[in-house]
């Protein structure tokens, strides 16, 4: 003999049930958006201060490799944030490195090199992928300068003038707190350090005086 089946309802949400989880995911949404946004400007900013500080070691690099002069350029780009270049010189009576024909470029070698140093082209880096001008400024300094120049020992040329040896990564004026302000700072020994301006004294993170 067979017995009846009971049928059971079908288990689910209620439309009560359903409400509170919308409530909750809203309210998740409502705090976790914003910190994730912080988060990720901040990791945005800090990228940026790493492509700045790989400049600064490149033309130190190339300098020393190539027993040359070298000298990082910044290229200001319209709405962006600017680009940067490593030129190295061989400075010779010949061709002097007072002379910008005689360094190399990104389609051709500097003037008078021989061995390595002769295979040597520019190398360019685009800060295209970097946060926008509304977003991050990037501040060129402590002068009005666009480039820094290395003896072929790695250390900062201070026989030129001005001369880009501090960047400031900043948030825009309307992403005020998005992310702590940083820097990078480039020593008379050609080294760069990536500090934070605003660190007390005391504080590993503060940049140097």
């Amino acid at each position: 003999m067979k017995r009846a089946m009971i049928k059971r309802p079908a288990a689910g949400f209620t439309l009560i049930e359903a409400m509170v989880a919308l409530a909750i995911f809203g309210i998740l949404m409502a705090v976790g958006v914003p910190r994730m946004t912080e988060w990720l400007s901040a990791t945005r900013a800090g990228s940026a201060a790493g492509f700045y500080a790989e400049g600064y070691a490149m033309a130190r690099t190339q300098a020393l490799s190539n027993n040359s002069q070298s000298r990082l350029v910044f290229t200001a780009v319209p709405n962006g944030q600017p680009d940067w270049q490593v030129d190295i010189c061989v400075n010779t009576t010949d061709t002097p490195c007072t002379t910008d024909g005689n360094w190399s470029s990104t389609t051709g070698g500097a003037a008078g090199a021989t061995g390595a140093a002769a295979g040597y082209r520019s190398i360019r880096r685009s800060g295209a992928s970097l946060p926008p001008a509304n977003l991050l400024i990037v501040t060129l300094g402590p002068d009005s300068g666009s480039s820094v120049y290395f003896t072929p020992v790695g250390w900062v040329d201070t026989s030129r003038n001005p001369r880009v040896t501090r960047i400031d990564l900043a948030p825009h004026a309307s992403r005020a707190g998005a992310f702590r302000a940083s820097r990078v700072a480039l020593t008379l020994a050609g080294v760069a350090t990536t500090c934070d301006p605003s660190a007390a004294a005391g504080d590993s993170r503060r940049c140097p005086e």
